[in-house]
Formats: structure tokens, C-alpha cells, sequence
């Protein structure tokens, strides 16, 4: 489910607790909710140090795993042009390997961005093949002199730094946030609001409020959310240096 999809989830969960909570304190006795009963006050400060920390959890996790792919694709765009600029050095027999790498650079990171979905038969089949196919041609080339021996060694080098890098990135299209951590949080956020409306006066003022607490929990959901899906969110990862590079290769 698209990150969208699931915040509306979370928006209709957490503001449906706030409704209920209002509707609970109409047909709750009064005692219930008197200045005595401190027990609902203390859990709901327990229940929102609790979410806090999840949250936190959340957003550091989708951050590490954003920053790790935006380094990868960073070093698999310098290695693409490194091996792209060595094969060319070789000479003209090289055309065919150089084509072939920046089509499947192309299919994979520019016109398709990988999901998790995608990345499961990219990974098991096509990816592994492809890199085997990469290794293969440059293992084939036949070197006339000492610089072209010495190029091809560079290019075996580079080559294999990129197709890890390849293989890193696909694999790393899992979601990092784990779902049960993300039920739990909403699970209790719809508690602390049920605790919000139990204890807010039933008028349109605090149902505004409401309103707004539960749009700013979705919204955050959502933000983490966009932000581990670093090829196809809004907070995505630039390709345009690969772009760049792919559009005007080495002569």
C-alpha cells in the first residue's frame, strides 16, 4: 500500500478515537472524569512518552536508510562514469559492453525506479545475470598492450564495486519500518486521542483541535513513509547526475 493510502488509514483510526472519546464522556458518569481520577491522566502520559520514542524510532530509521541509498546511488553513478570512461580509454571494442551496461543502468535507476516489489525478481534473476554478463564480456576482452592489461584490470575492479553497489540498492528497496512498530504506534495514538476527546468539551472548537491533531499524526506517517521509499516519494533521490551521465556518455 502507497504511503498515501496508508495515512488516511491512520488519519481515519486516530480521529475516529477522538470522536469516540467525545461520544464516551457524554454517556460516561461524571465521577469518571473528575480531577480525582488522575489513573486515565497518568496512563495517557505513559501511552505519549511511549509514541514518542516509537515515532523517533521511526523517523531515524527511515532516515539511515534514505542516507544509505543516497550515498549508494551517489557511488554507483561514479562508478558507472569510472568504468564507463576506462572501457572507452580501451578502444572501440569496448561499445558493445559500454552499451550494454547503460542500458540496464538506465532500466533499472532512471526509467523504472526500483520497489520492493520489482527488486525481488531483479535481484534473483535479472540483476545477478546481468552483472554475470558484465564480468563475462570485460573478462573477454583481449589486451594488445600493456595499457589496455592495464585498463582492463581497472575496469574488472570497478566493474565489480558496481555491480555490488547494484545489488546493495535493489535489496535495500524493502521498507526499513518495521510494520508491527508502526501498528503499535497507531494503535496507541488512537488511545491518546480517545483521551483527548474524553476529557474535551463537546463542542466544535475542540473537534477543530481534534481535527488537527489527528491531520498532523497522519501527516507525519506519511512523511516517514514517503521517506523510505527514496526512488518514488516526494523527498526521492535526484537522479539527474546519472541522467547526465548516461545522456552524454565518453565518446
Amino acid at each position: 500500500m502507497s504511503p498515501m493510502g496508508i495515512s488516511w488509514i491512520v488519519f481515519a483510526c486516530v480521529f475516529g478515537g477522538a470522536l469516540l472519546g467525545m461520544f464516551l464522556r457524554t454517556i460516561l458518569p461524571e465521577n469518571y472524569l473528575s480531577a480525582d481520577s488522575e489513573l486515565i491522566r497518568l496512563g495517557t502520559n505513559l501511552i505519549t512518552t511511549m509514541s514518542a520514542l516509537v515515532l523517533g524510532l521511526l523517523i531515524a530509521s527511515a532516515k539511515s536508510s534514505h542516507d544509505a541509498q543516497g550515498s549508494e546511488f551517489a557511488q554507483l553513478t561514479a562508478s558507472y562514469v569510472q568504468l564507463d570512461r576506462i572501457l572507452a580509454h580501451y578502444g572501440p571494442e569496448t561499445n558493445e559492453i559500454r552499451d550494454f551496461l547503460r542500458r540496464t543502468i538506465a532500466r533499472e535507476f532512471i526509467r523504472t525506479p526500483p520497489t520492493y516489489t520489482e527488486s525481488k525478481t531483479l535481484n534473483s534473476t535479472e540483476t545477478r545475470a546481468e552483472i554475470q554478463e558484465l564480468f563475462d564480456r570485460i573478462d573477454e576482452l583481449s589486451p594488445k598492450n600493456d595499457a589496455q592489461r592495464s585498463l582492463r584490470a581497472q575496469a574488472v575492479r570497478i566493474g565489480f564495486d558496481l555491480g555490488q553497489t547494484r545489488l546493495l540498492l535493489l535489496q535495500r528497496t524493502e521498507t526499513s519500518v518495521p510494520m508491527p512498530f508502526l501498528v503499535v504506534l497507531v494503535f496507541w495514538l488512537s488511545i491518546l486521542l480517545i483521551s483527548f476527546g474524553l476529557f474535551s468539551p463537546p463542542n466544535s472548537i475542540a473537534i477543530v483541535v481534534l481535527f488537527v491533531c489527528a491531520v498532523t499524526v497522519s501527516a507525519a506517517i506519511f512523511l516517514i513513509l514517503d521517506l523510505d521509499q527514496p526512488f518514488n516519494g516526494l523527498m526521492h533521490i535526484s537522479t539527474t547526475p546519472l541522467r547526465n551521465a548516461l545522456a552524454h556518455p565518453r565518446p
